[in-house]
C-alpha cells in the first residue's frame, strides 16, 4: 500500500507559481505511475498530469500544457508539479494519485479508476 500527502498549495495571483509536492510511503512507490488530478467545486475530479514509474514519460491535460512540469524522485519517494503561469482556472483542490501496476485495472492513464491510492488534496487558488 501507499501513503500520499500533498504539500504547497496556497493563494497566489494570475501569472504566478506554485509547487506542489507529493510525498509517498511504501516500498511499492517505484513500482506505481504518479498522477495528479484536480477538483474544481461541483465539477468532477480532472486528470492533469501523470509520470510513469521511472519518470521516463510524462502526460499533460491540453489546460495545462507547456505551464505545469510533473516531476519525482524515487529515491526520497515524491512526487511534485510545478505550476507556472497559473491562470484562475486552475482554481482547485489538487489530488496526488498513484497507479500500482501491481493492481489488475485499466491503464487509461487519465481516467480517476487507474489509480490505487489518493492522497487528502491540497488547495490551489488563483486570483485574478
Amino acid at each position: 500500500q501507499v501513503q500520499l500527502v500533498e504539500s504547497g498549495g496556497g493563494s497566489v495571483q494570475a501569472g504566478g507559481s506554485l509547487r506542489l509536492s507529493c510525498a509517498a510511503s511504501g516500498r511499492t512507490f517505484s513500482n506505481c505511475n504518479m498522477g495528479w488530478f484536480r477538483q474544481a467545486p461541483g465539477r468532477e475530479r480532472e486528470f492533469v498530469a501523470v509520470i510513469t514509474r521511472s519518470g521516463a514519460y510524462a502526460y499533460y491535460a491540453d489546460s495545462v500544457k507547456g505551464r505545469f512540469t510533473i516531476s519525482r524522485n524515487n529515491a526520497d519517494n515524491t512526487v511534485s508539479l510545478q505550476m507556472d503561469s497559473l491562470k484562475p482556472e486552475d482554481t482547485a483542490v489538487y489530488y496526488c494519485a498513484a497507479d500500482d501496476v501491481a493492481v489488475g485495472d485499466s491503464d487509461v492513464y487519465y481516467s480517476t479508476n487507474t489509480y490505487d491510492y489518493w492522497g487528502q488534496g491540497t488547495q490551489v487558488t488563483v486570483s485574478s
